[in-house]
């Protein structure tokens, strides 16, 4: 039920019809008592950046969801972001501060190490291979090195796209060591396919799956078959995984922290939600 009081968490982006967290959030806020409502707001690129300073003006805002056209485009409209939001070079979440200010931060990265921590994988000191240097694969490699990961290696068929991200790793993590080359994942403890490969049947591989060791746990940022190809692949090598969807799940923890409301689990947010 909505009434006068209840929080609005504005769901900005280009188009609408696709859009899942909705259907995730809204049952868990009325399971748990919680006065918020995820409302999408279907907004074109060119009105975006008057409009996003509007409806921080509301009086009932209490923060909004942001995704595509939009993530790049919220960096240059808000007053903070976060270091993960810097070097992803893009921002999926706004907030408004108790002085006025709009705060800004990146939880795509944030869901895949989650994800990875609740299945038992070390990350403090692991060796990363990274395929696919775009906005997720940005989001990814900014948590990782976070979480202490010794090395990351990057590998991007754009080489814009690959230089920018490892210098905005090197600059705010300096301690992590980074590097850009193959996508070869001999010798690493975990390796994220963060490419669009996968979505369809007649894609290719993203790496050689003959390289991988029984040790090395994959990870997958594809949303559209839970077990694509390369988890199909990794599976019969023995390798440990996790599937695109687990991402979309461990994030909202996070943001519901960011927020300022009560938090929960992914397995949680699974039972509830009603995707289908």
């Amino acid at each position: 039920m909505i009434t006068g009081t209840t929080r609005l968490i504005a769901h900005l982006g280009y188009p609408t019809e696709s859009f899942k967290a909705p259907l995730i959030y809204n049952p868990y806020f009325e399971k748990s008592g919680i006065d918020a409502v995820v409302v999408p707001m279907g907004c074109k690129p060119e009105d975006y950046p008057s409009f996003l300073k509007l409806v921080f003006k509301l009086s009932n805002i209490h923060g909004a969801l942001v995704t595509m056209p939009h993530k790049i485009t919220t960096m240059g409209l808000i007053d903070e972001v976060s270091t993960n939001a810097k070097v992803a070079g893009s921002c999926n979440a706004v907030r408004l501060a108790p002085d006025g200010r709009l705060m800004g931060d990146m939880f795509d990265g944030e869901g895949f190490v989650r994800g990875l921590l609740r299945k038992g994988q070390t990350i403090t000191g692991a060796q990363v291979l990274i395929v696919g240097a775009g906005g997720v694969g940005s989001a990814i490699a900014a948590s990782l090195a976070g979480a202490g990961v010794r090395r990351i290696s990057l590998h991007d068929d754009n080489a814009v796209t690959l230089n920018g991200l490892k210098s905005r790793l090197t600059t705010h993590y300096p301690k992590t060591e980074v590097t850009a080359g193959s996508n070869d994942p001999t010798g690493f403890d975990i390796v994220v396919n963060a490419t669009p490969l996968g979505m369809r049947k007649d894609d290719p591989l993203p790496l050689d799956v003959s390289r991988l060791s029984a040790s090395t746990f994959v990870g997958e940022v594809v949303m559209k078959e839970e077990i694509t190809p390369l988890l199909a692949a990794a599976r019969a090598r023995g390798c440990p995984f996790q599937v695109g969807t687990d991402m979309l799940f461990e994030q909202i923890p996070a943001y519901l922290e960011f927020f300022g409301f009560p938090t929960t689990t992914a397995d949680d947010l699974r039972s509830i939600a009603r995707l289908q």
